[in-house]
């Protein structure tokens, strides 16, 4: 099942996204769930945000992937949703 998971960071943060980044990236790959993803940019063209799309059994086990993320655990997220999605196109 699909979930598009959108993050939005804490204003001012750009420094905890770019010193966890690695860690992020390593965990993307490592779990093998991740279908799609990218950040969010401002104006300016800086990172603000993610937008990430889970192949996963059920809304549990997102929600287990967003907890573990390098990103979470350092605290750079604003808000966090989760939400089913159905792929039509692309």
């Amino acid at each position: 099942m699909l979930f598009a998971l959108v993050a939005l960071d804490k204003p001012g943060a750009l420094s905890i996204r770019q010193e966890t980044r690695a860690a992020h990236l390593a965990y993307i790959a490592e779990t093998g769930c991740v279908q799609m993803a990218g950040p969010f940019l401002d104006d300016a063209g800086d990172m603000v945000g993610s937008l990430l799309v889970l192949d996963l059994p059920d809304m549990a086990a997102a929600q287990a992937w967003a907890a573990g993320d390098p990103y979470a655990k350092a605290g750079l997220f604003e808000t966090v949703t989760i939400r089913a999605w159905k792929k039509v196109r692309g």
